[in-house]
């Protein structure tokens, strides 16, 4: 015999059943409908025709395509290395016995309550207006330009961007892993005459392999997505040399009449972070069994 729902339950299903609904609109169902305009021609508006593979065969061929994944991969793997170290030595400094823990800790994450557009625009005006008058009167030559307008340097000051932003989340990942490590420990290692680059080496990090597997999977994969600071920065420029791929999705898919390649775009994106998301998550395994 079926066994009927208790009141509780029905509260469960009544609670959970629209949150799956407006998930499967806003998310899944928009997925599907890229995935499936991958395989056309469609612009964006209008008709459109199938064309198969061509859309994702043409993304090999495609320099800017290959430009904006080199710009990618390359801010993604300086920001997730500048991140991680930044954090973690904040973390360790914010962990011992200092005064005022508490307010530098929420002055210190103050940055992720940001939004990355609110970010991009005050880091513009500082980049573009400040700094050089900054340079000008101090005399300071390479200081007198905007970072940001020269193709060789703009994507230095994205990447200042995104790493202020992002460490601050890191951060508090790290010191929730720091105290997890037992007093003892340390006491033991100080015991046996470890020094304090012996024990952070010994002792602290292997404890904390664990956050440090999440921390580098969550900074490569937000690395990896980079829209807002591009958005409010550079807009892509100066002559593309900071597009971003989901700034590339964005621009010519919606702007551009490239619905439909950018789809494909878009789908292959997604299956490139699977796939790092994958290897990243299988290499820190490995290391966490080994220690």
């Amino acid at each position: 015999m079926k066994r009927k729902m208790t009141p509780r339950e029905r509260t469960y299903v009544r609670i959970l059943l629209p949150i799956l609904v407006l998930f499967f609109l806003f998310n899944t169902l928009p997925m599907i409908q890229g995935f499936i305009y991958s395989f056309t021609n469609y612009k964006g508006y209008g008709s459109y025709d199938w064309v198969g593979l061509r859309n994702y065969m043409d993304l090999f061929t495609d320099e800017r395509v290959w430009h904006s994944y080199f710009f990618t991969f390359k801010y993604a793997i300086c920001g997730t290395i500048l991140v991680n170290v930044l954090a973690l030595a904040l973390a360790i400094g914010l962990n011992a016995k200092i005064r005022f823990k508490s307010a530098l800790r929420g002055i210190y994450f103050i940055p992720n309550i940001l939004g990355g557009l609110i970010i991009g625009y005050i880091f513009s005006f500082l980049f573009t207006y400040i700094l050089p008058a900054v340079g000008q009167y101090f005399g300071i030559s390479w200081l007198q330009n905007s970072i940001l307008s020269s193709p060789d340097t703009a994507w230095i000051g994205v990447l200042i961007v995104g790493v202020w932003q992002a460490v601050a989340m890191t951060t508090i990942i790290y010191i929730s892993g720091l105290q997890t490590v037992p007093e003892d420990v340390y006491e033991a290692s100080k015991i046996d005459g470890a020094g304090k680059w012996t024990e952070f080496r010994k002792v602290t990090l292997p404890l904390i392999i664990p956050f440090v597997s999440t921390n580098l999977l969550l900074t490569t994969k937000n690395f990896m997505m980079v829209f807002d600071q591009i958005m409010s920065l550079t807009k892509g420029g100066p002559a593309q040399s900071t597009e971003s791929i989901s700034y590339l999705i964005y621009r010519n898919g919606l702007d551009g009449g490239q619905f439909g390649f950018q789809s494909a775009n878009a789908v292959f994106f997604f299956v490139v972070i699977v796939a790092l998301s994958v290897i990243q998550l299988r290499s820190m395994s490995s290391k966490e069994e080994q220690l």
